[in-house]
């Protein structure tokens, strides 16, 4: 017997996998959305999301791509895993995800492939949108520029591509890089950390979802879990994870605050909770 069994739970309520069916619309990712589909559609060519560690931006990221209907947008999502990513690897992998199937080894010929599938793209009615993940990473000058190029294709309606970068505040000096491509946010979003009220909902809608009819968590429980995370997405489910296992093991039928702060003493999170 695990801990799901035991709280009647059909799976983990707080993994830390990005699962869209535990999207928590809260009211700062709802305002997010609408901002950011809204630069999409009207061709703004650039939109930047930036958030602290845990704060949401990568499951953003994910539940845009799933909304956006494949028959209106051609969409992908490139996250960066290491810092030494050079511009031709990248318009390779844009390329590639916009639909290429050979791409030119010659980047002079590579963007012309580009120009002209972006273009295939807008005939066909859809809309061309790249997000990309961690982007505080590409501390590129060479880079930003190449970015700012593809801004430079343009047409009647707006932009030929839309970029939407998710970074860390780091984001803000890598943009610096390029002066001119900073000036070509069109909509900035911050992602900040949720309140009280966005957490406790964001707890107890995890848990409806995961399958339990009853919240689990007392009402000082989930104060103690926002002390202890400061209301960081990451760090929620990593202290609500850990108090069911620790429930489970002393068979407590209701999490309570001990138990949070137990978990958050394991975790080694007792600092951070004053």
């Amino acid at each position: 017997m695990d801990y799901l069994e035991f709280y009647k739970l059909r799976e983990h309520p707080f993994s830390n996998v990005v699962d869209n069916r535990f999207y928590y619309n809260s009211p700062q990712h709802s305002t997010a959305m609408i901002k950011l589909k809204h630069a999409i559609d009207t061709k703004k060519g650039l939109a930047v999301v930036i958030g602290d560690i845990g704060s949401g931006k990568t499951t953003l990221a994910r539940m845009l791509l799933e909304e956006l209907n494949e028959d209106l947008y051609e969409a992908a999502l490139l996250v960066i895993i290491h810092s030494s990513v050079s511009s031709e690897w990248l318009l390779k992998k844009f390329a590639l995800q916009l639909g290429l199937n050979e791409v030119s080894d010659d980047k002079v010929e590579l963007l012309s492939q580009l120009y002209r599938r972006l273009h295939e793209i807008h005939e066909s009615g859809k809309t061309a949108v790249v997000m990309m993940d961690e982007v505080q990473m590409l501390k590129s000058r060479e880079i930003m520029e190449e970015f700012r190029g593809l801004l430079n294709m343009e047409m009647s309606a707006g932009k030929m591509i839309n970029l939407i970068f998710f970074g860390l505040t780091d984001l803000e000096d890598v943009l610096s890089l390029d002066e001119p491509l900073k000036q070509r946010v069109a909509v900035r979003v911050r992602l900040t950390a949720f309140s009280e009220a966005d957490s406790r909902d964001y707890i107890i809608h995890r848990i409806k979802i995961a399958g339990s009819p009853t919240p689990l968590f007392s009402e000082q429980a989930i104060s103690s879990v926002y002390k202890y995370s400061q209301g960081l997405p990451r760090l929620i489910n990593t202290i609500c994870d850990n108090a069911l296992l620790e429930g489970f093991l002393i068979k407590a039928e209701t999490i309570d605050e001990d138990i949070i702060q137990t978990a958050a003493i394991d975790l080694g999170l007792n600092d951070m909770g004053g």
